[in-house]
């Protein structure tokens, strides 16, 4: 039974529910969320990631450690997640501190990736400087050829982060731009809701 939307609720709780109303509903990747990180400037960064796992302790998702948000989150481990789904009219705001996934939840999740997945994880040198696609698909056969029919190992440079959530948001269309929005924050009790002018 999906939880009501209300202060007293549990926000993770809620947020479960329409993920999967949301895996029912969205054409394509129900789990994107726009992360956005400070560069070391003091400076906003923002791009879609994809959620792979949640729970009590935060949201999971994967990428290369020497990537332009994995150096942001090296220098500032805080970060901002945002879930809109537009089938559903909603959308979920999420801010909190960043810390790395364990190498075993690494391991697990890579291993579940298409074998082309992990190979191009070894070939690409995320948010460097690419001369030619060429140059791509070299690294990429070079690879290939290397791992042959083995396995393909997780490299050290592909990392899990987990963020922690501090404050979680919801919000829910109601006509005349009348929005539901609650603020929950997280306090040593628990979760405080407090609902908000739309």
């Amino acid at each position: 039974m999906k939880p009501d939307f209300a202060p007293n609720v549990d926000p993770l709780a809620l947020f479960a529910a329409w993920l999967t109303e949301a895996e029912a509903s969205e054409p394509n990747d129900p789990g994107a969320m726009t992360l956005a990180t400070v560069d070391p400037d003091g400076r906003p960064d923002a791009r879609i990631v994809l959620l792979k796992d949640f729970d009590d302790r935060g949201f999971v998702f994967y990428s290369n450690r020497g990537s332009a948000k994995g150096r942001q989150l090296a220098a500032r481990p805080e970060a901002a997640l945002l879930f809109h789904w537009k089938t559903l009219r909603r959308q979920v705001r999420v801010r909190g501190s960043v810390s790395s996934a364990s190498v075993e939840e690494a391991d697990a999740y890579f291993a579940s990736r298409p074998r082309e997945s992990r190979i191009g994880a070894w070939a690409s040198r995320q948010s460097a400087p690419l001369a030619a696609r060429a140059e791509l698909e070299e690294a990429v056969a070079r690879y290939v050829a290397e791992f042959g029919e083995g396995p393909v190992p997780r490299p050290e440079h592909w990392v899990g982060y987990r963020l922690a959530p501090r404050e979680i948001e919801l919000w829910e269309d109601r006509p005349h731009r009348l929005h539901e929005r609650i603020l929950f924050t997280r306090t040593d009790g628990g979760w405080t809701g407090t609902r908000l002018h739309p």
